[in-house]
C-alpha cells in the first residue's frame, strides 16, 4: 500500500512541472515579441518607452516617438511628424500669431493660509510689443503660473501704446518717474546697443529701440521700473510735430549735393588766366 501511494504521489508532483516550464517559455516568448512590437504601433505603456517609434501611446510621450506619436500628457520632445497635437496640460499652442512678441518680467507667488494648509496664488507682469513702435504692459493673477501669464499677455495686448522713434534710437533725452522708480533715457549712435537693465531693456527692445543709454536712479521694483520706462517713452516728441504745433514751418535740410559743382568750378576759373598769360 505504501508503494502504491508513492507511485500515485510521484506523477502528481511531476505533472505541474511540465506546464510550469511551458508557461515560462511562453511568457518569455511573449515578452520578447512584446518588446519587439513596441517599435511599430507600440502598446499604450504607462510612460511610453523610448523604443516606441510609430504610434506610441505612452502617458508622458517618450523621446523616441518620431512618427505619429500618441499624444502624451506633456508631449515628448521627440515627436517630429504627426505628433499627438500637444494635447497635454502645458502643450497647447494657442497664442495668436499677430506679429507681437512678449517677455515675462517677473512672477510673484502669494500664499493664503486656510484650515487644510496653504493655497498659493501667482501674479505675472508681461511686456508685449511689435518692435515697430507699439508696446504695452499687462498684469495677471491666477492659481496656476500658465494661467496668470496668459491673462497678463491678454491684458497687455489691450493696453498697447505708440512710441515716437528716430531711426533706431529715441529723439531726445527724457527723465521719467513713477512712485519710487526714476529712469533716465538718452539717445545713442548706431552700434551702441541698449545699455540698460533687465526691465528697461525688455520694454525698449519690444518698443523698437536698438541704440539707447539709460540709468535707473531710484527703486528697482520691476513693475515701477516698467511703468516709469513706458511713461518716459510716451513723453517723447518728434521735432516736426512740435514745430507744427507751434505754427512754425519746418526748415528743410540743406542739400549737400548743391555745393559740389561750386567747389569744382573754382579750379577751372583759376586756370583760365594762366593760359591767357602764355
Amino acid at each position: 500500500m505504501a508503494e502504491e501511494s508513492n507511485q500515485k504521489e510521484t506523477p502528481s508532483a511531476e505533472a505541474p512541472q511540465a506546464p510550469a516550464s511551458a508557461k515560462t517559455a511562453t511568457q518569455g516568448a511573449s515578452q520578447a515579441i512584446g518588446q519587439a512590437g513596441q517599435r511599430q504601433g507600440g502598446g499604450p505603456g504607462h510612460f511610453g518607452g523610448p523604443g516606441q517609434r510609430q504610434g506610441g501611446g505612452g502617458r508622458f510621450g517618450g523621446p523616441g516617438q518620431r512618427q505619429g506619436g500618441g499624444g502624451g500628457r506633456f508631449g515628448g520632445p521627440g515627436q517630429r511628424q504627426g505628433g499627438g497635437g500637444q494635447r497635454g496640460r502645458f502643450g497647447g499652442n494657442d497664442k495668436p500669431d499677430d506679429g507681437f512678441s512678449e517677455k515675462v518680467l517677473c512672477i510673484n507667488r502669494s500664499a493664503k493660509v486656510v484650515k487644510g494648509g496653504r493655497r498659493f496664488g501667482f501674479s505675472a507682469v508681461v511686456i508685449v510689443g511689435d518692435k515697430k513702435g507699439k508696446v504695452g504692459m499687462g498684469q495677471g493673477k491666477a492659481n496656476q503660473v500658465a494661467d496668470c501669464i496668459r491673462k497678463a499677455s491678454e491684458n497687455a495686448r489691450t493696453q498697447l501704446v505708440s512710441v515716437v522713434l528716430r531711426d533706431t534710437t529715441i529723439p531726445h533725452e527724457v527723465l521719467s518717474r513713477y512712485d519710487g522708480a526714476k529712469v533716465l533715457l538718452r539717445p545713442a549712435s548706431t552700434g551702441t546697443g541698449i545699455i540698460a537693465g533687465k526691465t528697461v531693456r525688455a520694454v525698449c527692445e519690444l518698443a523698437g529701440v536698438r541704440n539707447m543709454l539709460s540709468k535707473s536712479l531710484g527703486s528697482n521694483n520691476p513693475v515701477n521700473l516698467a511703468k516709469a520706462t513706458l511713461g518716459g517713452l510716451l513723453e517723447l516728441r518728434d521735432r516736426n510735430e512740435v514745430m507744427k504745433a507751434r505754427g512754425k514751418s519746418v526748415p528743410e535740410p540743406e542739400a549737400p549735393a548743391a555745393e559740389e559743382p561750386a567747389a569744382a568750378a573754382e579750379p577751372v576759373a583759376a586756370e583760365e588766366p594762366a593760359v591767357a598769360a602764355e
